[in-house]
């Protein structure tokens, strides 16, 4: 009877509140307690789902969402006031049956704040706190695990019991999991709790998806006003970065992470290098990432006791979240992803991961990368940090806003190897620098600060002074320089840079204790102004906001001007942005909610070679934003656009709510490519495919792979293999046969679409650019191929004949003939890699992972690749490396 009645007040209350809103009356908790208490039960039905009152639409939602929605503005008060009846509820209902009276709503204890907690002292400049709740308790969550990249959350290191225990932070759509009853709940400890809905963290609940424009108003609005309800409070960060070279941890990690005497408040460590076996760059499987994340976790400083909130990896790059217990609370939005850089843009060998949350009320990212290796590829390097920059994104807790980039935080941390060097200056020259300790004479030859004076790369970053030696490369083992064949000079290749206010650094240490490995591990120690939440001072801005929307509410219809409406992508070409720019202005009465939308049975909003960036957003009023068009084609688009059944032309559908409207057309024309065009199609081209009529090209796309007798209207010889991949590998046989890691390092995109041009348009007698760039372009190309070299038709049986040599032959027996003779002449190539293998450091191993996923992939309906299938593909082409059993 009890939960009855609580449940009819929590309705009776939403019902009053929103029919005084509507009526313009006083909404303030008193008056609506007030008038509350004059209903009947009959006015408003408890259990069942409360319409929205004031609108035209039949939109329904529950009683539940409105309690939250409209309790929120009342502060910790009604909460309390709601605790009480819960409490109340439960101790009358003890006796029913399990799950009766907790499970229908037990949502709202995820709402329910602690107890007030004793005032803090503040240190120095800061200001005291009003006494507010430390947190939300949370006894049950759903816990979510990304497969894509090995990733762990929620480890409790206890110096103590020198053991680890698992908690977890959950994911970004747990709450709506947990409210649709789909996911498996598990029991925990609060020690890292679910802080979405901290105190400190309560402006923030308002990007769940189930609130709409009127909640992004108040959103906005209070981001505005932070600095009325937040003041700044320091905490110290440990942020290191050790290449381990592969090795395994042999000595104590002490000297490196427990150097300081004061205990961290975070720690955040990267490693680089963590398995240097091929089984872990091609399958992203190590045993390394327990050993070192068990040797970190002992090695925390003794002072404090930590929890690990996140751990990611790719291949052998890893970063490692720990927090003091005190403050795991107050950690929200976490989230973690990962980008390579490596050959074609996508190998993990090179790369970033990186790791973003909230704390209290400022969003922090942290990222751990390893960039391009040797000297001369400094903008290599520089290329590799762009492209994390641009292609490094988060899921945001609203699925309606889009991907949040690394630069869209109050604090950036950014380590791991930059991998840039000292260069212009002899390596005995750069030892008798370090040896008198002249470490600013030598920093001026630094190649990662000349490209930041470039403004080249990190433009906006901070990084202390160097006053440690350069940390790479040593003997392992020893402190001992270089001392093998190629005699590496010195280099401070190891770095911390940050970007952000309220950063100071304490300390920034090279620790020469440690010697596992060629480099030395670096050490960084910040204190950082955090922003932290005044609740007292929160609960009013927040009213006064909500009060002034309820008076704007209705009054305006939203409206935009956009600056341009038409838009033209003139010579297109494969794999090369384009991007043009509009504004949009919001020159309406009332802030505004805007997205591109679908048209009509189509699935996206827009073509797949277009993207807008944002693609939906908030303006408040008088606001503008700038929306990007990139037009970008690729291998799943580039054939269809050769063949002309594809055009670039599209019409895009701005849409505001509660407003109108607004149509783009957007166009371009498409400079054909041998890149996306098929085996065959190229085959029966002698000339560079852009001097070929378009109505030819047309043709010879659509062409059918085996075309039967008399139905090809093509009557010329084709040749034997196309004259594209004939160039490529003609230039890496008389070039690049003894070049070192050769399809291992990536080449420049510029010099890519030097490549791509001069193949398209011509028939040069050498093509440019460095042989790393003109390796990756092969693989492009071959990764481009509508139908790879090994037939779609003939993939399973390929699998199926990789045991045996004799069979596999048999399968490409089968293969159309230019598919057959570019298989011949690929493989060919590759054997004669294989004889110079001790220069090039190639093997058998890495060019059967390389090509066994471009010459057999699957076909496009059939599910990626799994493991077994894999190695099967490797397995095939190994035979034809090795060219096992010839002589039978």
């Amino acid at each position: 009877m009890f939960n009855y009645l609580y449940i009819s007040f929590c309705s009776i209350f939403v019902f009053t509140h929103r029919r005084m809103a509507i009526c313009g009356d006083d909404v303030s908790l008193e008056r609506v307690i007030a008038v509350t208490e004059d209903l009947t039960f009959e006015e408003v039905s408890p259990l069942n789902d409360i319409p929205i009152v004031g609108s035209d639409t039949n939109v329904r939602i529950t009683s539940q969402d409105l309690v939250l929605e409209l309790l929120l503005p009342f502060g910790s008060h009604t909460w309390m006031f709601i605790h009480e009846m819960n409490k109340a509820s439960h101790g009358i209902c003890k006796h029913s049956p399990t799950g009766a009276s907790s499970s229908q709503f037990q949502w709202l204890s995820k709402y329910r704040p602690k107890a007030p907690q004793p005032l803090c002292s503040p240190g120095k400049g800061q200001a005291c706190q009003t006494p507010a709740h430390k947190g939300i308790d949370i006894d049950l969550i759903s816990t979510m695990k990304k497969t894509r990249n090995s990733a762990t959350d929620g480890q409790i290191k206890d110096s103590e019991e020198q053991a680890i225990h698992h908690r977890h932070i959950n994911d970004s759509t747990e709450h709506n999991a947990d409210r649709q009853g789909k996911l498996k709940v598990e029991a925990r400890s609060d020690m890292v709790r679910s802080s979405r809905h901290t105190v400190s963290n309560k402006a923030h609940i308002l990007t769940m998806p189930h609130f709409g424009l009127r909640d992004n108003i108040i959103k906005c609005e209070l981001l505005k006003r932070e600095e009325t309800y937040t003041y700044i409070r320091n905490f110290r960060f440990f942020i290191g970065t050790y290449n381990v070279n592969g090795q395994c941890p042999k000595d104590s990690l002490k000297p490196w992470l427990s150097f300081g005497t004061e205990p961290p408040d975070v720690y955040f460590v990267g490693f680089q290098e963590l398995d240097l076996s091929k089984e872990a760059f091609f399958f992203n499987d190590t045993p390394k990432e327990q050993e070192w994340s068990k040797a970190v976790s002992e090695s925390l400083h003794p002072g404090a006791k930590y929890a690990m909130v996140k751990l990611i990896r790719l291949v052998g790059i890893m970063l490692i979240f720990y927090v003091r217990n005190e403050h795991a609370e107050y950690i929200s939005e976490v989230d973690a992803e990962s980008v390579g850089t490596g050959i074609m843009g996508r190998m993990g060998n090179k790369g970033a991961v990186a790791v973003r949350f909230r704390f209290h009320n400022s969003t922090v990212c942290v990222v751990n990368s390893h960039l391009a290796a040797h000297i001369e590829e400094f903008e290599r390097r520089n290329q590799d940090y762009k492209d994390i920059c641009t292609r490094l994104l988060f899921r945001q807790h609203d699925p309606m806003l889009p991907p949040l980039p690394i630069m869209k935080h109050n604090l950036v941390l950014w380590l791991g190897d930059l991998n840039y060097r000292i260069s212009d200056l002899e390596v005995e020259r750069v030892k008798q620098l370090i040896q008198d300790k002249d470490f600013q004479t030598l920093h001026r030859y630094d190649q990662l600060r000349r490209q930041i004076e470039e403004k080249a790369v990190f433009e906006g970053f901070t990084e202390g002074e160097i006053t440690f030696q350069p940390t790479y490369k040593y003997d392992t083992g020893s402190d001992q320089w270089d001392t093998s064949e190629k005699c590496r000079a010195p280099a401070w290749c190891d770095r911390i840079l940050w970007k952000g206010k309220f950063i100071k650094q304490l300390h920034y240490h090279c620790h020469m204790a440690l010697k596992t490995s060629d480099h030395k591990p670096v050490s960084c120690d910040f204190e950082i102004g955090i922003k932290v939440v005044n609740e007292e001072l929160y609960r009013k801005t927040f009213e006064e906001i909500v009060r002034s929307i309820d008076k704007m509410e209705n009054e305006c219809i939203p409206s935009v001007s956009l600056s341009e409406r038409e838009f033209f992508f003139k010579d297109v070409k494969f794999m090369q942005h384009q991007v043009k720019t509009f504004t949009i202005h919001n020159d309406g009465q009332v802030p505004c909610q805007f997205e591109f939308i679908q048209k009509l049975e189509e699935t996206a909003y827009c073509k797949p070679w277009l993207s807008a960036n944002p693609c939906k957003g908030f303006l408040a009023e008088g606001g503008k934003v700038d929306i990007e068009l990139e037009m970008f084609v690729n291998r799943s688009t580039a054939t269809a656009l050769n063949s002309g059944e594809e055009k670039l032309e599209d019409i895009l559908i701005l849409h505001l709510e509660r407003g109108k409207d607004y149509f783009l057309a957007v166009s371009g024309n498409y400079l054909p490519s041998c890149f996306g065009a098929s085996i065959q199609t190229l085959c029966h081209m002698r000339a560079p495919i852009q001097d070929m009529p378009e109505e030819t090209v047309r043709q010879l796309t659509l062409m059918p792979l085996q075309p039967k007798d008399g139905n090809s209207s093509v009557t010329e010889m084709p040749l034997e293999i196309p004259k594209e991949i004939w160039m490529m590998v003609d230039h890496l046989y008389r070039n690049a046969c003894q070049q070192e890691d050769l399809f291992q390092q990536p080449g420049l995109r510029a010099e890519f679409e030097e490549i791509r041009d001069c193949i398209d348009t011509g028939m040069p007698d050498s093509l440019p650019g460095s042989n790393h760039s003109v390796a990756e372009a092969l693989l492009l190309f071959l990764d481009a191929l509508p139908e790879p070299v090994i037939c779609y038709s003939l993939y399973q049986q390929s699998l199926d004949a990789s045991a045996s040599f004799t069979l596999c032959k048999q399968v490409v027996s089968l293969l159309p003939q230019c598919h057959k003779n570019t298989f011949n002449y690929l493989t060919a190539f590759l054997r004669e890699l294989l004889k110079n293998c001790l220069l090039n450091r190639l093997d058998v191993d890495i060019l059967r992972s390389v090509f066994g996923g471009l010459l057999l992939r699957p076909p496009p309906s059939s599910s990626r690749q799994d493991p077994a299938e894999k190695r099967k593909a490797q397995e095939f082409i190994q035979h034809f490396l090795l060219m096992e059993g010839e002589s039978s």
